[in-house]
């Protein structure tokens, strides 16, 4: 009885957010960026639990786990250092400077007026919309097998649940909603995953910290486990890929234009994902000793197990909101960024330029409706385990932005024909190696990887050797 109160409880907390958030936001601007005014904590903690879903729970943890034991510690300190850290110090004032000075609220926006090139907004919008729906499928699909294994529901009860209460706060105060919302998740995560590790570490199948680190790594093959490539592969796209993933880069638009609130932002935001993301995989290498025996292992289901099996019942609701809280608060960023992709850069920018805001918030909240249910249609498909299909998602899209974003905000050199040769050689990369490799799981984070190198090295090589005539360089890059 109590996980269903903790399960209210927090539902009630979301009606109230969207209430408040609905009040202060009117207009398309507000609705995705909160007035470019968001404070550090907020937006810290919006990067944070954007970055980190039930994925990382129960697909990552519970497959690197497996295959690698505490060795998979590797890629929370990854992402904390590389995705987090790193991103923050590099991108995020540069970012923010030159979207304002742009006026975009959306990559494909900043592509456009970077590079001088429409086209280049319109092929990035399609991208986004498209390949951002497995990503959302793949968070859905996480927390659907926690609630099975807690609350005994189906599969299709999931989706539904988190679909609505995810569509109540994103459709009513669209990003405002979504940074409140994702504060109070983070919080709920720190306090939840405490008391996770707690009590996996007590359980008799753990037998304490010592004791449980030794049967780990007696149960682990080798004692490190599995192929190391993918382990580094794995470390690489998940880290490197958050630097052009557009629900990523979107916490640098709006946050306020201080250089206290960015410093502070990334000190926040990085010891929020060494936590969340260190302590997500110390969980899922245990996973070894709670499914000792069993044949047929699926990853996907080893910490929802865990979970179930080490916890006491008064804790299992607030385990399930707080995996609840990651995935909605991904889900919610994965939609905006596809909406809006598909409303601002495509529709309004292409076709109805003169569209008002009124009209375009209106049509925002239903394409984002309509993205949501469609990631539910796939994810109630199962077609891939969840770390194939968010592995496949970010390789595609990290792949294509990586050379015209990064270089587009650092560089002032890099050129329209630049940036055109990094999205196309990065995407068709992806492209070509998903369809040599046919689809192979474990063949899913090098695609990322060699992706993402080809679009950092065709963006510069191509511009030196095809530059910008004098008129066409951008005056928002010469603020950099």
């Amino acid at each position: 009885m109590t996980k269903y109160i903790v399960l209210a409880l927090y539902i009630l907390l979301l009606f109230g957010i969207s209430w408040f958030a609905a009040r202060k936001s009117s207009k398309s601007g507000d609705f995705l960026l909160a007035g470019r005014n968001v404070g550090p904590w907020l937006s810290a903690f919006s990067y944070g639990t954007s970055y980190f879903s039930a994925v990382i729970f129960i697909g990552y943890a519970g497959g690197q786990g497996w295959n690698f034991g505490f060795n998979a510690l590797w890629v929370g300190i990854g992402n904390a250092v590389i995705g987090c850290l790193v991103a923050w110090l590099l991108l995020a004032k540069k970012t923010r400077a030159i979207t304002q000075e742009q006026n975009t609220a959306t990559m494909p926006g900043f592509f456009e007026k970077r590079f001088g090139s429409r086209g280049m907004k319109i092929f990035a919008a399609v991208l986004i919309f498209v390949f951002l729906v497995p990503y959302s499928a793949s968070v859905y699909t996480g927390i659907g097998y926690m609630f099975e294994e807690v609350f005994g529901l189906s599969f299709l009860w999931c989706m539904g649940i988190m679909a609505v209460l995810t569509a109540l706060y994103l459709l009513a105060g669209g990003y405002f909603a979504t940074a409140w919302t994702n504060f109070f998740q983070g919080a709920i995560m720190i306090v939840g995953l405490a008391l996770m590790v707690y009590y996996v570490v007590q359980s008799p199948n753990v037998g304490g910290l010592a004791t449980g680190i030794a049967r780990v790594r007696e149960a682990t093959p080798t004692g490190t486990g599995g192929n190391i490539s993918v382990l580094i592969s794995t470390i690489l796209l998940t880290s490197f890929g958050t630097w052009a993933l557009p629900q990523m880069t979107h916490k640098f638009y709006a946050i306020r234009q201080d250089k206290n609130a960015i410093r502070n932002a990334t000190i926040i935001a990085t010891g929020f994902a060494l936590f969340i993301g260190c302590g997500a995989y110390f969980i899922g290498a245990f996973g070894r000793l709670f499914v000792a025996g069993q044949t047929d292992i699926k990853t996907d289901l080893i910490v929802p197990q865990m979970l179930a099996s080490a916890l006491p019942e008064a804790l299992l609701g607030l385990v399930v909101v707080v995996l609840l809280s990651a995935s909605m608060s991904t889900l919610s960023a994965l939609a905006l960024s596809g909406g809006s992709a598909l409303v601002s850069d495509l529709v309004r920018g292409s076709f109805r330029p003169k569209m008002n805001t009124k009209t375009e918030k209106l049509l925002l909240q239903v394409v984002c409706f309509a993205f949501i249910g469609i990631s539910m249609v796939l994810a109630m498909a199962k077609v891939a385990a969840i770390q194939t299909l968010m592995n496949f998602s970010w390789g595609v899209l990290a792949g294509a932005f990586m050379g015209p974003f990064v270089w587009g905000v650092c560089w002032k050199r890099a050129s329209k024909a630049g940036g055109w040769a990094g999205l196309l050689g990065g995407f068709l990369t992806a492209a070509t190696l998903i369809l040599i490799w046919n689809f192979q799981a474990s063949k899913s984070p090098l695609v990322g990887c060699y992706a993402m190198a080809v679009s950092m090295v065709l963006t510069p090589v191509v511009s030196l050797l095809f530059p910008n005539k004098p008129a066409a360089n951008s005056a928002v890059a010469m603020n950099q």
